[in-house]
């Protein structure tokens, strides 16, 4: 299976073990947008609001593409900040696309309680409890 990895950049430094298990196990990864930069998006937003939102409208678009070309998102929504099972903007809209074209969308962990709760559980995610094994 083609997987596109979706999650806050704060929790880049966990992807590379989740992606060499799941390379073992013959599925195919798509990285995180900004992947070998974590905090570009900070780096982009001192140069000014124009060229951040510019930036930003182009990560979007990258998003649609990989998602596109993948079978399934995994969401790896771990906690950031002291925030259970963190789901952030970005990663939201990643749902929603992948949701949109009918791709199998994975979440790492329980749904996160806050004000996308809702529209996350339309979603029908695969809540997959930090099993990589369950991703089928």
């Amino acid at each position: 299976m083609r997987i596109f990895i979706c999650c806050s950049k704060y929790i880049y430094d966990r992807i590379h073990p989740i992606k060499e298990k799941l390379e073992s196990k013959g599925h195919l990864i798509t990285l995180p947008n900004s992947y070998e930069e974590p905090m570009a998006e900070e780096r982009i937003k001192a140069g000014g609001k124009e060229e951040h939102e510019n930036w930003k409208a182009n990560m979007i678009r990258l998003q649609k593409e990989k998602i596109s070309v993948n079978d399934a998102i995994l969401v790896l929504n771990m906690e950031k900040k002291g925030i259970k099972n963190y789901i952030g903007g970005a990663t939201f809209l990643e749902m929603s696309k992948a949701w949109e074209l009918g791709k199998k969308i994975f979440l790492f962990n329980d749904i996160p309680e806050n004000i996308m709760q809702d529209e996350i559980c339309a979603f029908k995610p695969i809540i997959i409890n930090q099993n990589l094994d369950n991703i089928k």
